[in-house]
C-alpha cells in the first residue's frame, strides 16, 4: 500500500504524493477529500492538470474566503507546471493559507525535480505511490487488501489471484473487492480459480481493445461472452477504464516521442505504447471525456448503482465506441 511519511495527518497544509502507480496516487486524493469533508461537509475540491494551473491562478484559488471555507487543490502530474507556476507553488509552500490543502502528483523523477525537493524541505506530508514492478510487491499488494478488510486470505489463494489478474493493481483491488462481497469465510486458492484463473484478465481486457478500437459487434459479442461466463463486472469497468486512460495520456504526450521514452513517462511497456497508437485514431479529448464519464456511470451501476450490471456494461461499450469512431467520421 501507500507508504507515508512525516506527516499522518491527511489535512496537513501540503500533502505530496509521489510515484506512478495511479492507483495510489489516487488513494491518496481520496484520503485527504474525505477528511476534508468529515471537517466539513462543504469543502470546495479543486483537481486540476497542469495546463489548468496558469501563474496567478494558485494565488487566486488560495486567497481567503469571506466564509473561510476549507478547500482541497489537487495540482495532478505537478511535474508538468510551467516555470512561472512552479515559483507560484514554491512561494505558496512558505506561507500556505488556512483550511486550505494543497495535493501536489508527482511522477517523482528528474523532471521537475525543483518543486519536489521544495514541498520536501517545506515539510509537505508525503505518500509514496511507486509503480510495483515486482511479483512480491503485488503479492504484498493483495494481502495488505485482504487485511484492510478485514478478512483472511491463505497465502496460495493470493498468490493465485496475481497470477490470474497480472500486473495491474486497479484490476487486483477490484479482484479482491469482489471476492469479499461474494465469498464469507477464508477465500482459498479454489475459490480464486473459481471466480479468476485463466479467463478474466484476458476476456475483460478483449472488451476494452474492441471498443476503444470502435468495433461495436466484436466488442458486444466479447462483452457478453465474458458475463455468460462468469467474469466480474467490475473487472471489465476496470478494464474499460484503463483503455480509455491508456488513449489520454498518450494523446497529451508529445507526438515525436520514441516508444521506450513514452513507456518511461507514461509507465507502460513499450508494446502497448505501439497498439494503444494504432487504437487511438480517430480519438478526440472531448470523446475521451465522455468516455470516462460513461465508465463511471457504468462502475456504479455495476457496484449497486443500478438494477441490471449486464446492461450498464452495454451502454458503457456503444458510448466508447461512439466515441471512437467519431473522429473518423463513422455513426
Amino acid at each position: 500500500m501507500a507508504r507515508k511519511t512525516t506527516t499522518d495527518d491527511p489535512l496537513a497544509p501540503v500533502t505530496l504524493a509521489v510515484g506512478q502507480e495511479e492507483l495510489l496516487l489516487d488513494r491518496a486524493v481520496q484520503q485527504v477529500v474525505a477528511a476534508a469533508r468529515a471537517a466539513d461537509p462543504d469543502t470546495d475540491v479543486r483537481d486540476l492538470m497542469p495546463d489548468a494551473l496558469q501563474p496567478g491562478t494558485l494565488a487566486e484559488l488560495t486567497s481567503p474566503s469571506l466564509f473561510a471555507e476549507r478547500k482541497v487543490v489537487v495540482v495532478r502530474n505537478a511535474q508538468d507546471l510551467s516555470a512561472d507556476t512552479i515559483k507560484d507553488v514554491k512561494g505558496y509552500l512558505g506561507a500556505p493559507a488556512e483550511e486550505i490543502t494543497l495535493v501536489l502528483l508527482h511522477a517523482g523523477a528528474a523532471k521537475g525535480k525543483g518543486l519536489l525537493d521544495a514541498a520536501r524541505k517545506a515539510g509537505a506530508r508525503e505518500v509514496a505511490c511507486p509503480k510495483m514492478t515486482k511479483p512480491a510487491d503485488r503479492l504484498a499488494f493483495v494481502r495488505s487488501e485482504f487485511r484492510a478488510t478485514g478478512r483472511s486470505a491463505t497465502p496460495e489463494a493470493c498468490q493465485a489471484l496475481v497470477d490470474a489478474i497480472g500486473s495491474d493493481l486497479r484490476e487486483l483491488a477490484s479482484a479482491v473487492s469482489q471476492l469479499v462481497a461474494d465469498v464469507e469465510g477464508t477465500i482459498d486458492e479454489a475459490i480464486v480459480a473459481r471466480y479468476y484463473t485463466g479467463r478474466a484478465e484476458a476476456s475483460s481486457f478483449t472488451v476494452a481493445d474492441r471498443a476503444v478500437e470502435g468495433r461495436a459487434a466484436e466488442a458486444l459479442e466479447a462483452l457478453r461472452w465474458a458475463v455468460s461466463t462468469g467474469v466480474p463486472p467490475v473487472l471489465i469497468t476496470s478494464a474499460l477504464a484503463q483503455g480509455v486512460r491508456a488513449i489520454g495520456k498518450l494523446a497529451s504526450a508529445p507526438r515525436n516521442a520514441r516508444p521506450g521514452d513514452l513507456a518511461r513517462e507514461l509507465g507502460m511497456p513499450p508494446w502497448k505504447i505501439d497498439r494503444v497508437r494504432q487504437q487511438m485514431r480517430g480519438w478526440s479529448a472531448d470523446g475521451v471525456a465522455v468516455a470516462l464519464r460513461a465508465v463511471a456511470e457504468a462502475d456504479a451501476g455495476v457496484k449497486g448503482g443500478g438494477d441490471d450490471p449486464a446492461y450498464a456494461l452495454e451502454k458503457a461499450v456503444v458510448t466508447i465506441v461512439r466515441a471512437a469512431r467519431a473522429g473518423r467520421g463513422q455513426p
